[in-house]
C-alpha cells in the first residue's frame, strides 16, 4: 500500500486553493490518504507513490516517475494539452472535469443574454451616471437561440433557456444523437441556421471544424439585432471580423468570456465596444468546483476496484 492515496497538485485555478481542494477530498474519502504536492522535492518523493494525481498540469518525465499511478483526474474539461502518449505507455487513465462547470457556465450565459434582451447594459450605465430616462427593452421571449456544443455545458444552457419559451437550435458533429433543442443540426449547417438566429451561443470544444467557425462570412449571414456569445475557445471566432461588426452595428452586440488573444490585451479595439461585455474567462468559476472534481474522484475509486468504465474517462 502506497503511503499517498491521491496527490493534489499545487495548481490554483479561478482563484481557489489546492489546499482547499485537497482538504475537500480527505473529507470526502476518509479513507484515503490525500496530500498537497507543491514543491520540487514533493513531486520527486510523493509523486512516485501515488495511486491517483489530480491537476490541470503534468509533464511526461513526470508520469514516468510515477510507477503506481493510475489514475490522472484533470482539473480541467479539455485534456489536449496533457502528455497523452506518456500516460498511454505507462497505462495510466486520464479523466477530465466535463460537467463540473455545466451550471455556473450556463447561468453566465444566460445572464448574458438577458441582459442584451432587457437593455440591462443601457440601464447600468444610466444607474451610474444617475440618470432617470427611460428606453427601450426587448424580450427574449419567441427568440431563436442556437448553441453550438452539445456536452455538458451546452446541454445545461439548452436545458436553462427551455422556460423561456424561446426557440433552440441545438449543434452537434451528431446530430442523430438528438437533443433537448427543439431542432438539432450538424456543424456543416451553421450557415443555414444562422440567418434565423437571435442569439449565437458558442459552448464548444476548439477543433479544425470550429476554428474560426464565426467569421466574416458567417457574421454577415446573422441578422442585424443579433448578439454573439462566446465562452468557448477565442479562436472560434474570427475577432478582426468581430471587430468590424460590432463597430458597423451589423450586431446588436457580443459577451466574450473568452478571447483571442487573451488575455486581452489593452489598448485592443474590443475594449472600445460599447456592446461588448467582457469578462476574463470567468464562466468557469464556482464556488462548488472542487465539491463537484471530489464527487468524479469518489465515484471513479469505487470504479477502479470493479474495473468499471471510468467516469468521466478523457477521449
Amino acid at each position: 500500500m502506497p503511503s499517498i492515496d491521491i496527490a493534489v497538485l499545487d495548481q490554483t485555478i479561478h482563484g481557489m486553493s489546492a489546499r482547499e481542494y485537497r482538504d475537500t477530498l480527505a473529507e470526502r474519502v476518509p479513507s484515503q490518504t490525500v496530500k498537497l504536492v507543491a514543491t520540487p522535492s514533493e513531486y520527486a518523493e510523493r509523486l512516485p507513490e501515488a495511486r491517483i494525481i489530480t491537476g490541470f498540469e503534468i509533464d511526461a518525465e513526470t508520469v514516468d516517475q510515477a510507477s503506481n499511478l493510475e489514475l490522472f483526474a484533470c482539473t480541467f474539461a479539455g485534456t489536449d494539452h496533457l502528455p497523452l502518449d506518456a500516460f498511454a505507455a505507462n497505462d495510466v487513465q486520464v479523466t477530465n472535469a466535463s460537467g463540473v462547470h455545466g451550471p455556473n457556465a450556463a447561468e453566465q450565459v444566460l445572464a448574458y443574454v438577458l441582459s442584451f434582451a432587457r437593455g440591462l447594459d443601457h440601464g447600468w450605465a444610466q444607474s451610474q451616471a444617475g440618470t432617470w430616462s427611460h428606453y427601450q427593452a426587448d424580450e427574449l421571449y419567441e427568440s431563436t437561440v442556437t448553441v453550438v456544443g452539445m456536452g455538458s455545458i451546452g446541454g445545461a444552457i439548452i436545458d436553462r433557456f427551455g422556460p423561456f419559451g424561446v426557440e433552440l437550435i441545438g449543434v452537434r458533429n451528431s446530430p442523430s444523437k438528438g437533443g433537448a433543442a427543439d431542432e438539432v443540426v450538424g456543424i456543416e449547417q451553421v450557415p443555414e441556421v444562422l440567418p434565423r438566429t437571435d442569439y449565437l451561443v458558442l459552448a464548444c470544444p476548439l477543433t479544425e471544424q470550429t476554428a474560426q467557425l464565426v467569421d466574416e462570412t458567417a457574421l454577415e449571414r446573422l441578422p442585424p439585432g443579433s448578439v454573439v456569445v462566446n465562452i468557448a475557445r477565442g479562436k472560434v471566432v474570427d475577432t478582426d471580423a468581430l471587430c468590424t461588426a460590432l463597430q458597423t452595428n451589423e450586431l446588436r452586440g457580443a459577451a466574450l468570456d473568452v478571447t483571442d488573444p487573451e488575455p486581452l490585451p489593452d489598448g485592443h479595439p474590443l475594449w472600445s465596444h460599447d456592446n461588448c461585455l467582457i469578462t476574463p474567462h470567468n464562466a468557469g468559476h464556482t464556488p462548488r468546483y472542487w465539491e463537484r472534481m471530489t464527487d468524479i474522484i469518489a465515484e471513479n475509486l469505487d470504479r477502479l476496484e470493479t474495473d468499471e468504465p471510468l467516469r468521466n474517462l478523457a477521449p
